[in-house]
Order: structure tokens, then C-alpha cells, then sequence
């Protein structure tokens, strides 16, 4: 199955968070996937690395 690619939109909105926020996540918090980039202008969140990282919290609250 290919890898499937969220923007910061798609991340944000995936959280109802402001689309800055992924990017703090990954800057502060060592859990968060880092994004990729794919090429100049284009980075982007692997979608099963997200849900990885929505487990893992899941199963500490």
C-alpha cells in the first residue's frame, strides 16, 4: 500500500488546530512525527507515522 502525505492543513485540521501548530509539535515535542520534505516548497506529515503518534497517546492518558 503507497505512503500517504498530510500537509499542515490536513494535520491541522485533523486536530482542529491552527495549521502553525504541527510545526511547533515538531519543534517542541520529541513524540510528534518530523516532517519530510518531498522537495523544495513541499513538506509533508506520513499519515501512518500521525496515527502512530495518536496511539502512543492514546494509550498514556
Amino acid at each position: 500500500m503507497p505512503e500517504i502525505y498530510m500537509s499542515d492543513l490536513q494535520v491541522a485540521a485533523r486536530y482542529s488546530v491552527h495549521r502553525a501548530t504541527p510545526w511547533r509539535w515538531a519543534k517542541s515535542d520529541p513524540t510528534f512525527p518530523k516532517p519530510i520534505v518531498l522537495s523544495p516548497g513541499c513538506t509533508r506529515w506520513k499519515l501512518s507515522e500521525v496515527e502512530a503518534w495518536e496511539t502512543k497517546k492514546a494509550e498514556v492518558q
